[in-house]
């Protein structure tokens, strides 16, 4: 429990410097750490990193990083798409959902390993923000991520947000999405919410971490350490369920 409240942080941590990667780490910790069984790991999830981004959004908007409009477009669609992906959950079997859970990593640590460049939008396509935010939504919903990895760039081009804004509005787009993820994944499972609020208490305390360090860490060292260690345990989990 020591290494799983360790990485508890550790998930706080990449979601206040980067506004994404850290959720996607939260499913295997709670399996393979933590010993909870995979789909109730998923609706947990959910609420770790709803819960956890909500409180960076909050921090976040309180500095002037979240923009509440594109927040809101690409809630819009994310909230239904989650709802529809908790349903689809419970119809595949434990070792389908970790392979794609694996493979899901391996694209996202490949994602994270180039250094972003990503070309500033003039308008905020509204169009766009919707499709790409019930995307986002459906992958929140499914798999327990909270698909910052997608928000974040699309906030970019799509929304004509910088980098360091689009992180903060994204915190806020998975709160929202998580949100109504955990509310289809209710309807199946049993939350144990003792080990829910552990987990929580210290991704908060990385995310107040997190959000400090934003303006002194250098972003591309920590993107590329966290791409590896996503890449690694995907492999593992990969080799554990084939």
């Amino acid at each position: 429990m020591i290494l799983a409240m360790f990485f508890a942080a550790v998930i706080g941590l990449s979601l206040g410097v980067l506004g994404s990667g850290g959720s996607i780490v939260t499913l295997p910790v709670l399996i393979y750490i933590a010993g909870v069984e995979a789909h109730q790991a998923i609706g947990m999830s959910m609420a770790i990193v709803g819960a956890t981004s909500l409180f960076g959004a909050l921090l976040q908007l309180r500095r002037g990083n979240v923009a509440l409009r594109p927040a809101l477009i690409f809630s819009a669609t994310g909230m239904a798409g989650a709802f529809a992906g908790s349903t689809a959950t419970h119809l595949i079997s434990k070792t389908t959902l970790l392979l794609m859970f694996a493979a899901l990593m391996l694209l996202v640590g490949s994602f994270m390993l180039r250094k972003p460049s990503y070309q500033k939008s003039r308008v905020c396509s509204i169009p766009r923000c919707l499709a790409v935010g019930f995307a986002v939504g459906l992958l929140t919903g499914f798999l327990g991520v909270g698909g910052g990895f997608l928000i974040v760039p699309a906030l970019v081009f799509s929304a004509g947000l910088d980098t360091r804004l689009a992180g903060g509005t994204s915190l806020a787009v998975i709160a929202l999405n998580s949100a109504m993820g955990l509310a289809g994944q209710l309807r199946y499972i049993r939350v144990d919410w003792g080990l829910l609020a552990e987990f929580l208490l210290f991704a908060m305390i990385g995310m107040l971490g997190g959000i400090t360090l934003a303006q002194r860490l250098h972003e591309t060292v920590l993107r590329r350490l966290f791409a590896v260690a996503l890449i690694v345990l995907a492999v593992v989990i990969a080799e554990l369920n084939l």
